[in-house]
């Protein structure tokens, strides 16, 4: 898009419309700038590893910027469903009242294939509050 933008801009240039070329240089700009922000938000992960004693939850986009680490004894999922019924259900790990948030940028399918996943290896521990789930 930018050399297409650039051929363009510089056939307007040879033409005597030169004050084109600042504007075309804006437009490579912006468009770029706005490339790279949704390539960074796209690399956004959570990482969680499930030890023999432990669970590690690390969140980030390019490396681990947040931390995590609980017993896995005393770990529990809690699920609050949504109001809308195409919203994704919110996941969360909870330890000893810390709660981690995880998947908030998944898609409905997807939580739900990460709540069979994450309840295949955690025992269930009954029901919450309405509209909460324990597991």
């Amino acid at each position: 898009m930018c050399c297409l933008s650039g051929v363009i801009a510089a056939g307007f240039a040879l033409v005597g419309a030169w004050p084109i070329l600042p504007f075309a240089g804006l437009e490579m700009l912006a468009l770029g700038s706005t490339l790279y922000y949704v390539c960074w938000k796209l690399r956004y992960r959570h990482v969680v590893i499930l030890e023999d004693k432990k669970v590690l939850i690390q969140k980030g986009h390019y490396h681990s910027r947040h931390y995590w680490c609980f017993d896995r004894d005393s770990t529990s999922i809690q699920v609050t469903t949504q109001p809308h019924p195409w919203d994704a259900p919110q996941i969360s790990l909870c330890n000893r009242g810390e709660q981690v948030s995880l998947g908030e940028f998944l898609s409905k399918e997807d939580a739900g294939k990460l709540l069979h996943l994450l309840r295949q290896r955690f025992r269930v521990q009954g029901h919450a509050a309405r509209g909460l789930r324990s597991f």
